[in-house]
């Protein structure tokens, strides 16, 4: 796995594909490769470069306080560091929450922005929620443990779990197979998204953004649609089946859907 110094720290990231560059900023507790059902798809039409937040799978573990500003400026240095002026960036749930403060901050660099379960602005509902998954994480002292038994209930609906457990059970499989977060970097990276407010830099997100949320999510719901969808150029896309994890429970439908945008607002295809 290749790795670059930016910011101060080593990230660590996978490239995939060719065509213009996609970056893909993961979620809470999540390192590079949970978007792999959506890079065997995405890498036939972009470079898809997936990367580790700090704190997280092989990038530098480091102390004090993270914001979702401060994760979003690892970011940019990151393209930077590897040479990439303009991307289009995707992000899941605090991925998208990392998306809003990059797009806003760093518009130049920021080709399309797809944000998938995001939100402006931490509410009291949210905060409780990731609150909660602190106080799992430490009384087991293992972030994949608090992953599948606190977040998993949360991110997938209980039709999934009804109608397919093995698959279930094989998402579970894959959370146990990657590096471990400690509590203490999980701790960190949980506070970013209790502090997340990134509320007034919608109105400075100039690219095309694509804004999706799982009709039945309730972490990130709809409730924050409206408030997302004042960023210019923006649309909306409902996943009616799903929860707040898209990207595993309804699959085909969201590489196919999302892949629309991102092909629409190619650089290459727009020339």
């Amino acid at each position: 796995m290749p790795r670059v110094k930016a910011n101060n720290i080593t990230i660590n990231y996978d490239q995939q594909g060719s065509g213009e560059p996609l970056i893909l900023i993961p979620y809470l507790g999540a390192d590079h490769a949970c978007y792999a059902f959506q890079v065997a798809e995405y890498s036939k039409h972009f470079t898809c470069i997936s990367l580790d937040l700090r704190g997280t799978g092989e990038s530098t573990v480091t102390e004090g306080a993270y914001t979702t500003e401060t994760l979003a400026d690892d970011v940019a240095a990151f393209m930077r560091a590897v040479g990439v002026a303009k991307a289009h960036i995707t992000g899941l749930s605090l991925g998208g929450a990392i998306g809003l403060w990059l797009a806003a901050k760093n518009p130049q660099m920021v080709t399309s922005l797809s944000l998938h379960s995001a939100w402006p602005k931490t509410d009291a509902y949210l905060r409780t929620v990731a609150e909660s998954f602190q106080v799992v994480a430490k009384a087991l002292g293992d972030v994949h443990e608090m992953v599948i038994r606190a977040m998993f209930p949360w991110c997938l609906t209980p039709d999934l779990y009804a109608a397919k457990p093995d698959y279930v059970q094989s998402l579970a499989d894959f959370v146990r197979s990657r590096p471990a977060q400690s509590v203490a970097s999980f701790l960190q990276q949980s506070d970013a998204v209790i502090g997340h407010d990134a509320d007034a830099q919608l109105a400075r997100i100039t690219a095309p953004t694509l804004i999706t949320f799982g009709r039945r999510d309730s972490p990130t719901s709809l409730r924050f649609a409206d408030r997302l969808q004042t960023i210019r150029n923006s649309e909306l896309l409902v996943f009616e089946e799903c929860s707040h994890a898209p990207i595993y429970e309804s699959v085909a439908e969201f590489n196919e859907k999302t892949l629309q945008f991102l092909k629409r607002h190619a650089a290459s295809r727009a020339a």
